[in-house]
């Protein structure tokens, strides 16, 4: 088995990455992680969804691309120029909807919001305010991060916050959780409570 073989990526990734590339981004996600969490979109349907870190649209289009027509993803970032690559591609789509603004300004307004899934794929909600994120997701909700092996793309301070985040979450009671040392290191929780 080769998981590197018939990913199947959406029909718009390859302009994605292309425009990701032509304005240097370097932290986009990987197509193994956007296969797992297409996998993951489609066992809710009709779900609502909720992704920090648009970046350019990358893990957005793998999304949408397992989401079905009567689910909703609100996507969120503060970097306008990435955005503007994922409005470009994936802005057409009625199902999505671009946030662009700190993701702790938008934890801290959402407290009344619960989602079915949620990908932390920026400091927020991941390496801090982690308490505020798993509390916006619905018993039964997916959690995702990525990143958690070594990557040449990371900032210098971003391998120091990785055994804390583990921690922290192998020690929450209201989460089961799996780590994969697969793609660029994953850790799935799912909440019980």
């Amino acid at each position: 088995m080769d998981d590197r073989q018939h990913l199947n990526p959406p029909s718009i990734l390859t302009a994605i990455e292309n425009d990701t590339e032509a304005i240097g981004f370097g932290m986009a996600s990987d197509r193994k992680t956007g296969s797992l969490l297409r996998v993951l979109a489609a066992s809710k349907p009709g779900g609502r969804f909720l992704e920090l870190g648009t970046g350019t649209g990358i893990s957005a289009a793998w999304i949408l691309d397992g989401m079905d027509q009567a689910s909703t993803l609100v996507t969120v970032d503060n970097d306008e120029s990435a955005v503007a690559v994922a409005k470009r591609h994936l802005g057409r789509d009625p199902r999505v909807t671009f946030c662009v603004i700190l993701g702790f300004e938008f934890l801290k307004s959402a407290t009344e919001n619960r989602y079915d899934f949620l990908f932390a794929d920026t400091w927020p909600g991941k390496y801090d305010h982690l308490d505020e994120a798993l509390q916006l997701l619905k018993p039964g909700g997916i959690y995702v991060v990525d990143d958690m092996l070594p990557q040449p793309s990371w900032p210098q301070d971003h391998a120091p916050k990785v055994p804390g985040l583990v921690a922290a979450l192998e020690n929450r009671t209201d989460v089961v959780i799996v780590k994969l040392g697969w793609a660029t290191g994953l850790i799935v929780a799912t909440k019980i409570r």
